[in-house]
């Protein structure tokens, strides 16, 4: 486009499209792709810190909008946070508690995804959250939550082999863990791989069962007899070390099933996606406001591919390249025929209860751990603030701030 001026100076305004060509090329750049002979992308190596440096964005992105949440609630919650010195390992005693919005332990466990490596995402759909409290040591040990699964998983889909039509029915019988770990200290212990074994018990199926057993399906608007049969959940930088191997009493409790396709929009900013989700807007396109829970799978990834392909830009720059693991959590011994319509009931005979699983992960993963790495004895609450300060981009204190006091006059 071009505009020419009272003395026939001509200078040209860029479109629309032009200039998001322009913002997606100068992110991924920054970020650190580049794009191979196909015009797909590749990060210059596949470790680990390669793929932290990928989400490092995007996390600074999503917690710079943190800084009023941990100015004003770090100094009070952090109490909550062990230190080295204050964890027996052989008086660790996991608990579970349920997180309901709008309470201190919402904002406890937001506070505790905050010191996550990469962004963690809010959930959709139906969602259960919890806290994992070390009754021991009186300390917050980690945190779970699981939502709605996503609808095309090919690793998933293949282990249970069911058909395209069991899927579409069966599907609301399972859930996937967004969010699945251990805080500092404890993730030092292994406590992420105690933590992991607390998804396959009586107490997270009841808790299903009770939210969700007999509620209308949104997109069915059908009552679905909901059943709690299996949790999927994905690593978050390629092969997981935490995810594997959680045995216990020669019962897989997560399954590796294989690894996702490195498709995905997590190298996609909230800013940026705005950019495109507004351009859509300004085309009438009903993909802009077509977000709510329902309205078709992944809504933010067809958002995406579609304004790029109208900006004239491939829209395989979804494909990002980073595979990560996939795991399964089978929830009863009959889950695989359940989900294929060949059993109708789930047999959860086998499923413990959390005292009872938390009682075989930490004397198998935490005291054997402790005594080899004594190491987590030095983390201090100096380093619980570097870690919240290094991961938000926002200096925070142990001290509450000062409330300034109102004069009357």
């Amino acid at each position: 486009m071009t505009k020419k001026l009272s003395k026939g100076k001509v200078i040209r305004i860029q479109s629309r499209e032009a200039i998001l060509k322009r913002k997606v090329r100068w992110h991924l750049k920054r970020v650190g792709f580049t794009r191979d002979e196909n015009g797909v992308l590749t990060l210059p190596a596949e470790s680990k810190d390669a793929i932290r440096a990928a989400h490092q964005l995007q996390r600074a992105e999503r917690s710079s909008k943190q800084g009023d949440f941990l100015k004003a609630k770090f100094p009070k919650l952090s109490k909550h946070f062990a230190i080295g010195t204050e964890v027996d390992p052989a008086a660790v005693k996991p608990r579970l508690e349920r997180v309901l919005s709008h309470t201190w332990q919402a904002d406890l466990f937001k506070l505790a995804s905050l010191t996550w490596s990469v962004p963690v995402s809010p959930g959709f759909g139906r969602r259960l959250r919890y806290l994992v409290w070390d009754d021991g040591n009186e300390r917050l040990m980690g945190i779970i939550a699981i939502g709605d699964p996503v609808f095309n998983l090919r690793s998933r889909d293949e282990y249970i082999g069911w058909t395209g039509e069991q899927r579409l029915s069966q599907l609301v019988h399972t859930m996937d863990a967004y969010v699945l770990g251990a805080v500092p200290p404890y993730n030092q212990l292994l406590g992420g791989k105690v933590v992991a074994a607390l998804l396959r018990t009586r107490e997270i199926y009841d808790d299903f069962q009770a939210a969700y057993g007999a509620r209308k399906g949104v997109i069915s608007k059908k009552v679905n007899a909901a059943r709690l049969a299996a949790i999927t959940t994905t690593s978050s930088m390629g092969r997981s070390s935490v995810y594997n191997r959680v045995k216990l009493d020669e019962m897989l409790y997560l399954k590796p099933i294989g690894y996702s396709s490195g498709y995905g929009h997590f190298h996609i900013p909230d800013q940026l996606f705005q950019d495109l989700r507004e351009y859509l807007r300004t085309k009438e396109h009903r993909y802009a406001d077509q977000h709510a829970f329902g309205k078709g799978p992944n809504w933010k990834m067809r958002v995406t591919r579609t304004a790029l392909d109208m900006i004239g830009m491939r829209s395989n720059l979804v494909m990002h390249g980073i595979k990560r693991e996939v795991f399964i959590c089978e929830m009863a011994s009959n889950t695989i025929k359940f989900l294929k319509g060949e059993e109708p009931e789930l047999d959860i005979s086998s499923l413990k209860s959390v005292e009872e699983v938390a009682a075989l992960a930490c004397k198998r993963w935490l005291v054997p751990r402790a005594t080899r790495r004594p190491e987590y004895l030095q983390w201090t609450r100096e380093e619980l603030v570097n870690l919240v300060s290094k991961s938000s981009g926002v200096r925070v204190s142990l001290l509450e701030p000062k409330v300034r006091k109102q004069v009357k006059r």
